[in-house]
């Protein structure tokens, strides 16, 4: 570090704090590396482009800033007096379109696998990839370290405002700033002293983090691990429902699709009580300036939910939100901080998916007013430490977006998630007082498949067969496969045959004829099996005794049904000592039963 460039030093923000630990502990990961992907098309002065960065740069502290956290007590962010932005060029035009397109994406990977060195500003790159005479590839790479949504709009907006003065000999109409370096000053001077009662008071009693255990994979992903993303986009007609029912009920958009995050999560879980992760702005309205400042200021926060099926979705909804707000007022808190005084255990973390509402002041003005060059975005790459992240853009056709962690989730499930996003906001448009129990998440297609194909099970059966010769059968094709399992104990089809043989000779030595009923009282276990198939074998038939029964009603149905014989355990015999049946023990009397032949009867 040379002092001799130094501006400013100051600490971090709570989430920048948190985003430094991950960007340290898996660098190897890309973990909160942004890059952005823009295609542009017309007549680029790419020298007054470069110049637009600079300036941007130039005006900007946090773009200046660098971070360093060896040897010192807490980490601290240095603001340099000059750091130079380059924007790197390349020249594709040799290549065809497709090439190009093969080329950009090892390109893009490529350039995330270098990362970032966080002593040296700026922790961004530029870099312009001209295609055509009058089309390029412009790629923005940075750390969310300096830059949160919001601070990436409004600097892409002084770019293009710059840029257009550049390129009219005009002189870059831009209004005074406020330094990010207030933003840490007010931090500094909140009042936190009953941030950890309120956490504490939220929190209570919530011991198990909202687990996404019945949506990840069933094992781990063999493959590379890859953070992927994918996203739908509601209708123009869906989304206008949406906002109308927003306007009536006096809710946000983003409390509307947050509420069926939850209700989404929930059901994923099995749970009614959970816990996700929300963003907020963090641009505090007390701090002059705020809204048009440049640097990091979000945080994520914890919100909790109770999911009684018995609400009626409006007034959730409305609960929801003032809980929103009544969050705000600490929205400044360390996430570190909140799951320490959490009663989750320690090493589990608080939050597995965080919902983000990407309001952000990018709109049109990001493309060029004259016509001579036209912006667009591509392509974004953006990977938190999280395991699932919901972002919403709102627009004219509303946007969901999942980006995950290939390793434990399948991209067919996460599609299947957007689907039911999709479903469930279709009908909370519609209906503001349908309980939420009575809320359907799943799609038609899911919906039809459910009902109508997995339960669409006829098929054909050879007519002059017995289920246990078709058992039979079986055992010849695959003797040494597994039939059946019990807790830690299984049995193969040949060993479950000879057992049920030999006790099918038994119960032929005891009398049982074709057509007899033998009354079957056992506890789940393999003896059930064995016990079962034994009957059928020695040609009886098998009345099935639940040993929940009160014995009274065991002796009626043993009685009525005039069963001479009955197959239990020693377990059970307290209840069934008084029965005139012939009582046969399948364990404790199972050194007799086994002297007989193995063969089929």
């Amino acid at each position: 570090m040379k002092t001799e460039n130094i501006q400013d030093i100051y600490e971090l923000t709570p989430l920048q704090h948190g985003i430094l630990f991950h960007s340290l502990y898996a660098p190897e990961t890309a973990v909160y590396f942004v890059q952005l992907c823009y295609s542009l098309r017309g007549n680029l002065d790419a020298i007054a482009f470069e110049r637009a960065w600079q300036a941007v740069v130039d005006r900007q502290t946090i773009l200046r800033t660098a971070f360093y956290w060896e040897d010192l007590e807490k980490p601290l962010q240095v603001v340099n007096k000059n750091v130079t932005i380059v924007l790197q060029q390349y020249d594709w035009r040799g290549k065809t379109t497709e090439e190009q397109k093969l080329q950009l994406q090892d390109f893009l990977e490529s350039d995330r696998v270098k990362g970032f060195d966080f002593s040296l500003a700026p922790l961004m790159r530029l870099f312009l990839i001209r295609c055509a005479n009058d089309f390029y590839y412009f790629i923005w790479s940075k750390h969310h370290l300096i830059l949160d949504g919001w601070s990436t709009a409004l600097v892409l907006k002084e770019v293009v405002e710059i840029y257009q003065a550049l390129e009219q000999g005009q002189e870059f109409p831009l209004v005074s700033k406020t330094d990010y370096k207030n933003y840490i000053k007010w931090l500094q001077k909140q009042d936190s002293s009953q941030t950890e009662v309120f956490w504490r008071q939220i929190l209570s009693d919530f011991k198990t983090p909202t687990s996404l255990k019945s949506i990840e994979c069933d094992r781990v992903s063999e493959r590379e691990k890859k953070y992927e993303s994918q996203s739908i986009k509601l209708s123009q007609k869906i989304t206008e429902k949406l906002q109308a029912f927003a306007r009536t009920h006096k809710l946000t958009l983003n409390t509307i699709v947050q509420g069926a995050w939850a209700i989404l999560l929930g059901r994923y879980s099995g749970q009614e009580d959970i816990i996700f992760g929300v963003t907020v702005s963090g641009r505090p309205t007390d701090l002059f300036g705020a809204e048009t400042m440049v640097g990091m200021f979000i945080n994520t926060l914890p919100i909790r939910v109770k999911l009684n099926g018995e609400r009626h979705l409006l007034s959730w909804l409305v609960e929801l939100q003032n809980q929103q707000l009544v969050i705000r007022q600490y929205q400044h808190s360390s996430l570190v901080d909140i799951q320490s005084w959490s009663e989750v255990s320690k090493g589990l973390p608080l939050l597995e998916s965080i919902f983000v509402f990407e309001n952000y002041p990018i709109d049109e003005k990001l493309k060029i007013e004259q016509k001579s060059l036209e912006i667009q975005n591509i392509s974004t790459f953006d990977r938190s430490n999280y395991p699932l992240t919901i972002s919403v853009i709102p627009s004219v056709e509303l946007e969901i977006a999942i980006a995950y962690d290939g390793e434990r989730f399948e991209s067919a499930t996460i599609n299947r998630v957007l689907g039911h996003f999709q479903t469930l906001l279709e009908q909370m448009s519609e209906n503001s007082e349908v309980s939420l129990k009575d809320l359907i998440f799943l799609t038609t297609a899911e919906q039809h498949q459910l009902l109508i194909e997995w339960n669409d099970t006829k098929t054909e059966y050879p007519q002059n067969k017995c289920v246990h010769q078709l058992f039979e059968e079986q055992v010849e094709k695959t003797p040494d496969a597994i039939a059946v399992v019990f807790e830690e104990q299984q049995l193969t089809y040949k060993e479950l045959n000879d057992r049920a043989n030999r006790l099918a000779h038994h119960l032929q030595t005891l009398g049982v004829k074709p057509e007899m009923l033998v009354g079957i009282c056992l506890k789940r276990s393999l003896e059930m099996v064995i016990g079962l198939l034994g009957i059928l074998k020695a040609g009886g038939a098998y009345l099935p005794l639940d040993p929940e029964y009160p014995q009274e009603r065991l002796a009626f149905v043993l009685s009525d049904a005039k069963a001479n014989i009955l197959l239990t355990q020693q377990a059970l015999l307290d209840k069934l000592l008084h029965q005139k049946e012939k009582i046969v023990c399948i364990d404790t009397q199972w050194r007799e039963i086994s002297q007989q032949s193995d063969r089929n009867p």
